[in-house]
């Protein structure tokens, strides 16, 4: 795999608002064209729930992701998943099949955290 050719800048990293946050509902998204769940996500009393789609079934049930934390950028641009409005983005990993392998904390740390 290559590195990146473009450099960012610290205060572009910055800009990105990455955050934890506890899956609450989860449930098939059978709206899509490829399998997906749709997630609830408890960030804490600041951002509040968020809701996402994300193509996770081949590794997660919608059931063993409730109380689940994860990592998830909060600050992109609202995004039309079928019917559904997706809010957040979470953080995942490709693994020898291509399957998404969330990234999460190693602990527990307080929802609504940001990354730095």
């Amino acid at each position: 795999m290559k590195l990146a050719k473009t450099f960012l800048e610290i205060e572009d990293f910055l800009k990105v608002d990455i955050r934890t946050g506890t899956i609450t509902h989860s449930e098939i998204n059978k709206e899509t064209n490829q399998p997906a769940l749709k997630l609830w996500i408890n960030f804490g009393p600041k951002i509040g729930e968020k809701k996402t789609s994300a193509k996770l079934t081949q590794l997660y049930s919608p059931e063993e992701l409730i109380g689940k934390q994860v990592i998830a950028v909060v600050n992109f641009q609202p995004k039309q998943i079928a019917t559904f409005m997706s809010e957040v983005l979470i953080v995942g990993f490709p693994d020898e099949k291509d399957q998404v392998v969330l990234a999460i904390p190693d602990k527990k740390v307080p929802d609504g955290m940001k990354l730095f």
